[in-house]
């Protein structure tokens, strides 16, 4: 058990010695072997993005985020001016390598460097860009940073409890599941009880060691298919 006895004899949290506090994130590229993370850009990013939204024919991507769909281009780039442009949350375009194109969106938020954590969000992929090695390439990248750049002790995942496929997300990239806070928020009119998963530090060698079997180019057959999955190479460690 991570915890030790004070003079009183009651259990205290372990000493974190020499402990200081954490950069915040940088607004460096994230690149690696098939996507790059860029700060997002309205001028360079914001009509690839809404065009590769536009094949989300029913808007599916975002009955859980609190804001969009957005109907016209102007929309989309107003939003991003207002709300995507600061240091908290810090956004991001996930662009896949094949094409040069941005197809994603995710961030940094709730930044807490005194005590080293930090929370990915905003998480938006179009279809393009959906089940792809990009996709999980993406997280591993800005995992990557969280732990071995910048030393955060804590990367959390939150969402909306009823949100099944974030769920499964969280779960398959190596997130914990923590438990359900109800009743957090709102959003959209609507209730949100969320959903929390995280990483630790202590969690992230065996975890990085995983996603660099499955991102090797050996992991893939000649279709492009998986020889094994992320998941079962996590329950098979």
């Amino acid at each position: 058990m991570n915890h030790r006895m004070n003079s009183l004899g009651q259990p205290v949290g372990a000493r974190l010695e020499g402990w200081t506090a954490c950069p915040r994130p940088p607004r460096d590229v994230m690149a690696g072997r098939y996507c790059r993370l860029e700060p997002l850009d309205p001028d360079r990013h914001a009509a690839g993005l809404h065009a590769a939204n536009s094949e989300d024919r029913d808007g599916r991507v975002w009955t859980y985020l609190s804001y969009g769909p957005f109907n016209t281009l102007a929309d989309y780039v107003a939003w991003m001016r207002r709300d995507c442009l600061g240091d908290d949350p810090l956004f991001h375009a996930v662009i896949e390598r094949a094409t040069g194109v941005a197809t994603g969106v995710a961030s940094y938020l709730r930044i807490v460097p005194a005590v080293g954590v930090i929370e990915v969000g905003h998480i938006n992929y179009a279809p393009p860009l959906q089940r792809s090695r990009a996709a999980t390439e993406a997280m591993y990248l800005m995992m990557r940073r969280v732990f071995d750049e910048l030393g955060y002790r804590r990367y959390e995942w939150k969402c909306d409890a009823l949100n099944a496929g974030s769920r499964a997300a969280a779960a398959r990239l190596g997130f914990r599941f923590e438990g359900v806070f109800r009743q957090a928020t709102l959003y959209k009119g609507r209730n949100r009880d969320t959903a929390w998963f995280a990483v630790t530090d202590g969690d992230w060698p065996a975890l990085k060691a995983r996603f660099e079997r499955w991102l090797d180019p050996a992991n893939f057959d000649g279709d492009g298919g998986q020889r094994e999955s992320l998941s079962g190479l996590a329950l098979a460690d």
